[in-house]
């Protein structure tokens, strides 16, 4: 029997234990409010036993991670882009001493203007930074609310899951952009080519 169903019956058994106890000397009043009592118990228990169900473990050791590793490779790509967009920069800086008057200017100009553009980067870091760390947050409120509920971050869930629908071998393919070391390589994709033919 699950901890919310046990609570609940706990609750009910102790309401239904007053009221037997009572022996008619019960107002209306008083006995509306002992049946509401009773329902506020089994609305708890209800509502324990759902968070209990819920797929914590999912959150906290699968989808918050995955996040947080995506954005971070968000960050680092942005950065790895903007260094080359800086590194470019600089050869239009050294051809720049060979033109002359406003070619010089507009191009000198241009230049300055993406150097300016380039500041996106260390914004974007910033902010994203601090996604990671609300997300860092609720997985840690998560775990807590999960554990006050009498249910560890480890407890098993595989009675819980359902097993999900088989996906074809182009929506596996389909994950957008890959982290480092996770997305299909050149033989994988040159494999798939070839099975057209």
């Amino acid at each position: 029997m699950p901890d919310g169903q046990a609570g609940g019956d706990r609750i009910e058994a102790a309401v239904r234990a007053v009221l037997g106890s009572l022996s008619g000397d019960m107002t209306v009043t008083e006995a509306a409010l002992l049946g509401e009592l009773e329902a506020l118990g089994r609305e708890v228990a209800r509502a324990k036993s759902e968070i209990a169900a819920l797929r914590v473990d999912d959150i906290n050791a699968s989808h918050i991670p995955t996040a947080t590793d995506e954005l971070d490779a968000v960050v680092s790509h942005t950065a790895t882009a903007t260094n080359e967009i800086l590194d470019c920069c600089e050869v239009l800086e050294g051809l720049q001493s060979r033109l002359a008057g406003e070619d010089a200017e507009a191009l000198g100009g241009a230049v300055t203007r993406i150097y300016e553009a380039c500041s996106f980067q260390d914004i974007t870091g910033q902010r994203i930074g601090k996604v990671v760390s609300a997300l860092k947050s609720i997985e840690r409120r998560v775990a807590a609310v999960t554990q006050s509920f009498g249910r560890g971050e480890s407890a098993p869930l595989a009675e819980q899951e359902e097993p999900a629908a088989p996906r074809t071998e182009g929506e596996e393919l389909a994950n957008g952009p890959q982290l480092p070391g996770a997305g299909t390589s050149q033989a994988e994709i040159d494999r798939l080519l070839a099975s057209f033919d």
